[in-house]
């Protein structure tokens, strides 16, 4: 309500300050629950604070501060009658739709379940490991505005000459601290890599607007001498626990030797599923409904992701998946004779649905040597076989040059009624975490 001010003059009034004002204390209220169920006062333990209900039946309040009094609107609403509380804590028991959702034997019933608690204690311990200085002395102290680095990768020895397979240069990835917000991040350094040219900075502009659950976000480019070279670093937001899609399921040596080893007769078909250590189809449209909505917000944007790999694709928890290192490619192989830095998007935005083909069908072959030329009819036959004719047809379409530009929607109307189930299932997925957090 309004303030009025009445009593001593404004000459020998106090300074009201946010501290001495009662609008603060007014506005940050928390009301009891009881005051909905018991006939008391708001301001019954408030000094110098009446209440008086005028004809309306509207209860003002007046309190009086250094001499000051104000009268305002009491916000705390009429008592019910007949409604009382325990003068106890008690825990509820959980609610019908959590408890019959998953009936497991011996579950938790006062406590977070043990494997969320054991997974947020992972992600703590992680987010908070640090290194022996003198132990590791290449990790500098202090990078740009960074301090407090942690190797999440092993550090490349330094006589190293040869380039990776990361982005066609040596890399090296670390956890550390912003000194701005104290937030911890990942900066993915590329060594030896000297920026001559600040164009790039307009598609890293266009990245960092980018927010998706399915993409690492990209915060910030510099470049540093900190590490004894010129280097270009790329911060982004930091997820502890994750592993990349290569380490998660291609990393069974077993596997790839399914096709490099096994002959196949006329009528010898691969074994079933269940046989061939093959991962579920439910989980398999679980990451192209994400992968694919990731690609729908990049290409939206006017940007293409060009790391649609497994070696690029974090995964977090079970089935999370995040599309990482964006906007590397885009600043390391920028052409600065080109007068528009978006002229090859729609050609690079080609290659990720192709990208993404090859993605789904190692996943559904479980090798990465079903995706090689040579293994391609075998892989297809494996999928014939053990996988729904929509998920065929999926992969056939994404890896098929067409004489069209193609979109990432065109692949709705082959997910389906998929996209539903894993909506459904990330609402369930809420319930049972915020039931969790009720206990």
């Amino acid at each position: 309500g309004m303030s009025l001010s009445a009593g001593s003059s404004p000459l020998h009034s106090p300074k009201i300050t946010p501290h001495t004002s009662p609008a603060p204390r007014r506005r940050s209220h928390t009301p009891n629950p009881a005051n909905y169920m018991v006939p008391t006062s708001a301001s019954a333990s408030v000094a110098n604070a009446v209440s008086q209900p005028p004809s309306t039946g509207q209860v003002i309040q007046k309190e009086t501060v250094g001499g000051t009094t104000y009268f305002y609107t009491d916000t705390t609403p009429a008592p019910v009658t007949g409604m009382v509380f325990p003068n106890y804590h008690i825990y509820h028991p959980a609610a019908p739709h959590v408890t019959y959702m998953q009936p497991k034997a011996n579950a938790p019933s006062f406590f977070m379940a043990d494997e969320l608690r054991q997974e947020l204690i992972n992600r703590h311990l992680i987010t908070m490991a640090q290194i022996d200085q003198a132990d590791i002395p290449a990790v500098p102290a202090e990078v740009d505005s960074y301090h407090s680095l942690f190797p999440l990768e092993p550090l490349p020895p330094p006589n190293r000459i040869q380039k990776t397979s990361n982005f066609g240069y040596i890399t090296s990835c670390y956890k550390a601290v912003n000194n701005k917000d104290d937030l911890p991040y990942c900066l993915r350094r590329i060594h030896g890599f000297r920026l001559v040219n600040t164009k790039c900075m307009v598609l890293v502009d266009m990245w960092k607007k980018i927010q998706h659950s399915n993409i690492v976000t990209l915060r910030e480019v510099f470049t540093t001498k900190a590490f004894g070279e010129h280097s270009l670093v790329f911060a982004y937001d930091f997820h502890a626990g994750g592993e990349t899609m290569m380490s998660r399921h291609f990393n069974d040596p077993s596997a790839d030797a399914y096709f490099t080893k096994r002959k196949w007769g006329q009528h010898d078909g691969p074994p079933p599923r269940q046989h061939a250590g093959l991962l579920p189809e439910s989980l398999i449209w679980a990451y192209i409904v994400q992968l694919s909505s990731a690609l729908r917000t990049i290409h939206t944007a006017g940007l293409a992701c060009r790391v649609m790999d497994p070696t690029k694709i974090l995964v977090t928890g079970k089935t999370r998946l995040r599309v990482n290192c964006v906007g590397i490619f885009d600043v390391l192989t920028f052409d600065n004779s080109q007068n528009n830095p978006l002229a090859l998007m729609a050609q690079f935005q080609q290659a990720d649905l192709i990208s993404l083909g090859k993605v789904v069908l190692a996943l559904a072959c479980n090798s990465l040597s079903g995706i090689q030329r040579e293994n391609l009819q075998k892989a297809m036959e494996l999928v014939t076989i053990n996988y729904s004719s929509d998920l065929k047809n999926l992969i056939l379409y994404l890896l098929t040059d067409q004489n069209r530009l193609r979109s990432v929607n065109d692949i709705m109307p082959m997910i389906g009624a998929r996209f539903y189930t894993q909506l459904d299932a990330a609402q369930m997925r809420n319930d049972v975490i915020e039931e969790d957090l009720a206990k």
